[in-house]
């Protein structure tokens, strides 16, 4: 009988360790302590109102600020072709394809002055668009032939691989802008537009261009091949693809103020190929306030809310007026509403 029950201790002592059953806590039992809020209608009116009251002068702030920027918009791509042969006139390397375009200011700009390139129709999002890269390779040289990804544009037709590959880098935008206010040429600041993190992570300072816009059918832009990827910023900007089909990116900046009334000269060398698939381009320039440019949905957002939050607080109010209802009033349960007899 010892036996017997030194055995049964022992195999119900190893039961129990190899039983899945958590060990007892509050937590798995579910018996923590809960708050859960009563709402009360001077709580909800009081919640709908506070929202009010805050988002509405946000929101007038905002747009107030958005009004203070300054944004000239000039689409170039129709008045910049002379030829009825779009596409032919884009893809002909012997043609000369500087335009000039006079802009005249509306109001003061104070530097500096943000320059985007606008693109609409072109759709940086598709799948297969934004897998057509190698991270490996952009950020270290001992990667340099990890391509797997970047097909179609990942081997030169010699046989090399391509750095950088992949269809992104292959498509890099290469219109150029040159700058002069009343006649005064002025230098664009292209240092430090794109982002430090991508500078200093994503693209390696060991990391040279090479084979790349080599091959029979030339994409966009070139790169510098004595620069590493780091300090090729036009690049790493493009490379940051843009989540809807109508885009800007930032090509550098004007570092002085300009009047009101004067007159900006650009001088466009029109060399992206837009009209292929029906794509328009621009040139923007703006200023920045401290919600950064133009953008006029935030604010209208925020007093939106605002408003449809006050408009819920007197409709609540105006309901609490008409038909009160007492707290805890026993008659209003489910089972005391049957039974007309009850009494309290």
């Amino acid at each position: 009988m010892k036996r017997m029950s030194t055995s049964g201790s022992e195999s119900d002592s190893v039961a129990a360790k190899r039983s899945m059953k958590p060990k007892y806590s509050k937590f798995t039992q579910q018996e923590l302590p809960a708050w859960k809020p009563l709402y009360t209608p001077g709580i909800v009116i009081g919640a709908f109102s506070l929202i009010g009251i805050i988002f509405i002068p946000i929101g007038l702030v905002s747009i107030a600020a958005s009004q203070e920027v300054v944004e000239l918009v000039d689409k170039y791509d129709g008045e910049c072709v002379t030829a009825n042969d779009k596409v032919g006139f884009i893809q002909d390397t012997k043609t000369d394809k500087a335009c000039t375009r006079t802009i005249t200011v509306p109001k003061p700009m104070k530097g500096p002055i943000q320059v985007y390139y606008q693109l609409e129709n072109f759709y940086q999002n598709h799948r297969r668009y934004v897998k057509s890269r190698s991270d490996k390779q952009l950020r270290s040289k001992e990667f340099s032939s990890v391509i797997k990804t970047c097909d179609p544009e990942a081997i030169s037709e010699g046989g090399a691989p391509i750095v950088p590959c992949g269809l992104i880098a292959w498509s890099l935008f290469n219109d150029t802008f040159t700058f002069s206010v009343n006649k005064k040429t002025v230098q664009v600041n292209k240092k430090n537009i794109a982002w430090s993190s991508d500078r200093t992570i994503k693209f390696g300072s060991d990391v040279f261009p090479e084979n790349f816009q080599k091959g029979g059918l030339i994409g966009g832009g070139q790169l510098n091949e004595k620069l590493p990827l780091s300090e090729q910023e036009d690049l790493i900007v493009w490379m940051r693809t843009a989540a809807l089909p109508t885009f800007r990116k930032l090509y550098g900046r004007i570092e002085t103020d300009i009047m009101a009334s004067d007159e900006i000269t650009v001088v466009i060398q029109n060399n992206y190929n837009t009209y292929s698939f029906g794509g328009t381009k621009a040139l923007v320039l703006s200023t920045t306030s401290w919600i950064g440019g133009k953008n006029n949905f935030i604010g209208f957002a925020y007093v939106a809310i605002g408003t449809i939050s006050f408009l819920i607080a007197l409709a609540f109010v105006g309901l609490n007026m008409v038909k009160p209802r007492t707290l805890g009033d026993p008659s209003y349960l489910s089972w005391n509403k049957e039974n007309p007899d009850y009494v309290q």
